[in-house]
């Protein structure tokens, strides 16, 4: 297929703190070439949940049309959207079919797997809540456990365990409701944390045993790989605009200046902040400028950077992972990149 023929793949991520649309096309060797990148402020959204439909819409908008700046001659339309929230949640389940018409000649088709597939649309969730992904773990064909590939081989019975996330069904309606409302059409909803994997990790991670963890603006996403399967995720509703609110309650300061005091002078680790240095913020209405420690604010940003790697390791060992992470936690999102931050995750 020529380079001309490929569709023009879209992301849309409508975070917390900003939303991001990113096109691309496949090339002739199967990589994705970057097409055009656009960002806006993100308004309406909290803990990766819409809180306000017209607000969300216009940061939309307003990141497209950042995207198009980038380059005019795109033409989008249909997007891929993440999907985030602390009303995210996953189950693992286990299914099985039995070919009943199959022959010894019959291989096991891609359609057989499908059908395996969409069989597990209906495994019981909360009320609710619906299934927004289902990503099968490792097949057994007859008597066979572990097959990774099942297609081509012969078999009567074959089953899976799946892993199984589900959402909040008002939480997905607000965001599709969104994106139609910025009239594109979402094609699917990608789980934030799978999609952050796809983009940091490598086929050795994958094997290996890795947990990614995504620190965003209101959430932490969290997604276990082990032997090359997806084992668990998780998101934890807590991330960089907590760490902002603590500042401003701690300090008394406006939110503007506990984010730029945060992103300029912030380090998660106390000890290693200069005790003499402090920051001058101007006075409102008049008043007189407001020294603040470096010290002190490192102690804000600690304690809760503190919390959200406790939440994470909770998660690894709620579900007996820790002892498969031979390829170790790769940190990413915009909160990873915090001073010291590696150091304070291997201490915890």
């Amino acid at each position: 297929m020529s380079k001309v023929e490929q569709p023009i793949i879209v992301g849309l991520d409508i975070g917390t703190t900003k939303v991001v649309a990113i096109a691309g096309r496949k090339n002739e060797y199967g990589k994705v070439e970057i097409l055009g990148f656009g960002k806006a402020e993100s308004a309406g959204v909290q803990h990766g949940v819409v809180m306000n439909i017209e607000h969300c819409v216009r940061s939309i908008k307003l990141a497209l049309d950042d995207l198009l700046r980038s380059n005019p001659n795109l033409e989008i339309n249909d997007v891929y959207v993440g999907i985030a929230g602390h009303h995210i949640k996953s189950i693992q389940t286990r299914g099985d079919r039995i070919r009943s018409n199959a022959t010894e000649d019959d291989v096991i088709s891609r359609e057989d797997i499908e059908m395996l597939i969409s069989d597990q649309m209906k495994t019981s969730v909360p009320a609710g809540d619906q299934i927004i992904d289902i990503i099968p773990q490792d097949f057994v064909v007859d008597n066979t456990p572990n097959v990774r590939e099942p297609v081509g081989m012969s078999g009567v019975k074959i089953g899976a365990n799946f892993h199984i996330v589900t959402g909040d069904r008002n939480a997905i309606k607000n965001i599709k409701r969104c994106v139609e409302k910025a009239e594109l059409t979402p094609i699917d909803l990608v789980l934030q944390p799978i999609a952050s994997a796809a983009a940091v990790m490598s086929d050795d991670d994958l094997e290996a045993g890795v947990a990614i963890v995504d620190i965003g603006g209101g959430t932490t996403d969290i997604a276990v790989f082990h032997d090359g399967i997806l084992m668990h995720t998780a998101v934890i509703p807590f991330a960089g605009s907590n760490i902002t609110e603590d500042i401003r309650h701690g300090l008394g300061v406006l939110r503007n200046q506990a984010e730029a005091m945060k992103v300029q002078f912030g380090t998660v680790l106390a000890n290693e902040a200069n005790p003499n240095a402090y920051i001058t913020i101007p006075g409102l209405r008049g008043l007189k400028p407001k020294e603040i420690s470096v010290a002190t604010l490192a102690h804000i940003i600690e304690a809760r950077v503190s919390e959200i790697i406790e939440f994470v390791i909770f998660q690894l060992r709620q579900f007996n992972l820790v002892n498969k992470l031979h390829g170790g936690i790769i940190l990413t999102g915009g909160g990873s990149m915090m001073k010291h931050i590696v150091q304070l995750a291997e201490f915890k």
